[in-house]
């Protein structure tokens, strides 16, 4: 067996950015820029109005206040007629092109429009009148040629906003990776059936495609695959067409796991198998050789909890590294044991707890986190309460009561807390 970070290490060796795509602004969303993006125009592209108001030549106003001829009214998506003239003024909407001549927007609340004989005049009381009131002038937002997002950018959808008001439909970002799921199990059942004797749902395919998504890959389901040569090769196969494939169980020691054998005659290079860690030790790792880059291969544990483990330490750091992600692993937070707790044992554990109290800010006290009634890797529905999983790091045996150790959030955690 090897140590978590030497495994870890290993894969990112082998985990290269694919190449980069061009991808309309609906697909791109939370991918990596592979190019700068470079203003193609001026942005307002003309002096614009901040406020509905009158614009107005400032130093008609003496003191703030005067009385003007009104000679137009601009909308916003209108072209201004003519320069305005000292002494007149334009109503104006917010958006609207500012008249040339004009250099200030008085606001409604400071004017008070009268018509007689066919003549319509405002009178103005605004004594904080001055040059550039409420006025966006042109370029202010964004020059032309200005970069307005720089390379290896993860787009926001505030983002996708600015590219369109700098006129790019499409935007070069790195592709996000393809991964397939292919969980092994003669006894396994797609989740719509009802099980049989010596039969379960097929629990693993859904959370792992689901945790594929919000790693930031493209979920590919290959259905389910039944522990035969045959069958798993045919169903291995196709995966091995994508940039990752996910296998859930098959890779421990028993008679019929037969993932490792298979993956081999496959052409996959093994890479390692086994890591200290609990739960999660029969990890597998390896590599197919591609032109366009190596396949990469996880054969995870059967059981939810050790591939849930196992994903989260392995699997979303190699998918941020082939989409150019930010190597952002789980949240971890400092949290107080409720209780003692007996750790067995010589590898690093994840246990799930529950978190209590509010979260720790700075200074102040850690949570509190409950140790779960879990009962072992298998246990889905008790990680399902958990909030987080906390680590007791190989070497110890004996935690006290209010000890601080360290848990990683998970979703239930991220959003409680």
């Amino acid at each position: 067996m090897i140590e978590i970070h030497q495994a870890l290490s290993m894969i990112l060796e082998r985990a290269r950015p694919r190449a980069p795509e061009r991808q309309g602004l609906d697909q791109a969303l939370g991918r990596v820029l592979a190019e700068d993006v470079i203003n193609d125009i001026d942005s307002p592209p003309y002096d614009k109005a901040l406020m509905d108001g009158y614009a107005v030549v400032a130093s008609d106003l003496r003191g703030g206040r005067g009385e003007l001829m009104v000679v137009d009214e601009v909308a916003a998506g209108d072209i201004p007629c003519e320069p305005l003239q000292s002494g007149m003024a334009t109503r104006i909407m917010t958006g609207a092109p500012v008249p040339r001549g004009a250099d200030a927007i008085v606001v409604d609340e400071c004017c008070r429009m009268d018509e007689a004989g066919g003549i319509t005049t405002v009178r103005i009381d605004d004594r904080d009148v001055r040059p550039g009131q409420h006025i966006l002038g042109r370029g202010r937002s964004v020059r032309r040629g200005e970069t307005v997002l720089q390379i290896g950018r993860r787009l926001s959808a505030i983002d996708a906003g600015l590219l369109a008001e700098v006129g790019r439909t499409q935007v070069l970002v790195h592709a996000s990776p393809r991964v397939a799921v292919l969980p092994t199990g003669t006894e396994l059942v797609p989740a719509c059936d009802v099980p049989g004797p010596g039969q379960i749902r097929n629990s693993n395919g859904p959370m792992l495609g689901a945790l594929v998504s919000s790693a930031g890959g493209q979920p590919v389901d290959l259905g389910i695959a039944r522990d035969t040569e045959s069958e798993l090769a045919r169903q291995m196969n196709r995966g091995l067409h994508e940039d990752i494939l996910i296998l859930s169980g098959g890779v421990s020691a028993g008679d019929f796991d037969l993932v490792p054998h298979v993956l081999r005659d496959l052409g996959v290079e093994q890479v390692f198998h086994g890591v200290r860690l609990k739960p999660g030790r029969p990890l597998w790792f390896g590599v197919l050789p591609h032109a366009k880059g190596s396949r990469l291969v996880f054969g995870l544990p059967g059981n939810p909890v050790s591939g849930l483990v196992c994903f989260e330490l392995f699997v979303r750091p190699a998918i941020a590294a082939l989409a150019a992600l930010p190597q952002v692993s789980r949240p971890m937070i400092a949290a107080r044991l409720s209780d003692p707790f007996r750790h067995t044992g010589d590898r690093p554990t994840y246990f799930p707890v529950r978190l209590e109290g509010d979260r720790w800010e700075g200074d102040g006290d850690p949570v509190q986190a409950r140790l779960l009634d879990w009962k072992g890797s298998a246990d889905l529905r008790t990680l399902a309460c958990a909030d987080g999983l906390a680590l007791f790091p190989a070497g110890r045996s004996e935690y006290a009561l209010d000890e601080t150790v360290q848990v990683m959030l998970l979703e239930r955690g991220l959003f409680a807390h």
